[in-house]
């Protein structure tokens, strides 16, 4: 693994260790044994998911409820995968694993990665500090009473900061396109739908050929 690699996932360390942490002391204050939390870190490995799951774990509801619950928080991470399936086309055995751990924060780092190597070590570092993150949590959890209420809202967070990373880059169509997607498929389908549409035309903007378009109006005749 190169040095290199490993500097590049820093921050998402800083992120994850932080995100997991908060994960790990909800799962202990509602007494989630510390083997379940981990299980939940190394196996499903959906944050947004995980802290509902707590949520679904005290307060059980039919597999119907669960599976659209599930689905609807994690269904951006279906698009992810297609997004990645040319980059990931001759990656051999490791290709399961990677779209596997296509977090938001993971996909936003190896989307501009060419290297496969480097994809792969990203992602797994990235799943190694959520999984230090939950244990270092549940620790704390255990030897002291901390208030927990509000400590979901972590994850939106995050969202927030990959954002305006994306923004720090001066790449404004990707970030515009998404803003504007989002909020047309909000208003059309609110709230509790817009999430999929959403997604499905970003993938189509982005993919979009933009040569194909005529020539502008202002250039030279």
């Amino acid at each position: 693994m190169k040095k290199e690699t490993i500097v590049k996932t820093i921050p998402a360390m800083a992120g994850y260790i932080f995100l997991g942490s908060a994960f790990g002391i909800l799962a202990q204050s509602q007494n989630i044994s510390l083997w379940v939390a981990l299980g939940m870190s190394i196996f499903i490995y959906a944050g947004s998911m995980q802290f509902a799951a707590v949520g679904l774990l005290m307060n059980p509801v039919s597999l119907i409820q669960t599976f659209i619950i599930s689905f609807s928080i994690n269904a951006r991470h279906l698009f992810y995968a297609i997004t990645m399936l040319k980059p990931f086309q001759n990656i051999g055995k490791r290709k399961p694993y990677m779209i596997f751990g296509l977090t938001d924060v993971s996909f936003s780092m190896v989307l501009d990665e060419h290297e496969h190597d480097v994809m792969y070590h990203m992602i797994v570092l990235n799943h190694l500090y959520w999984i230090v993150g939950t244990l270092i949590g549940y620790l704390i959890g255990s030897s002291m009473t901390l208030p927990t209420q509000g400590i979901e809202f972590s994850m939106s967070a995050i969202f927030l900061l990959i954002f305006v990373d994306k923004v720090k880059e001066k790449k404004p169509y990707p970030t515009v396109l998404g803003l504007s997607v989002g909020v047309v498929c909000l208003i059309v389908f609110n709230a509790n739908f817009f999430i999929i549409p959403s997604m499905i035309g970003i993938i189509m903007g982005l993919s979009y050929d933009f040569t194909k378009l005529p020539l502008s109006l202002s250039s030279n005749r």
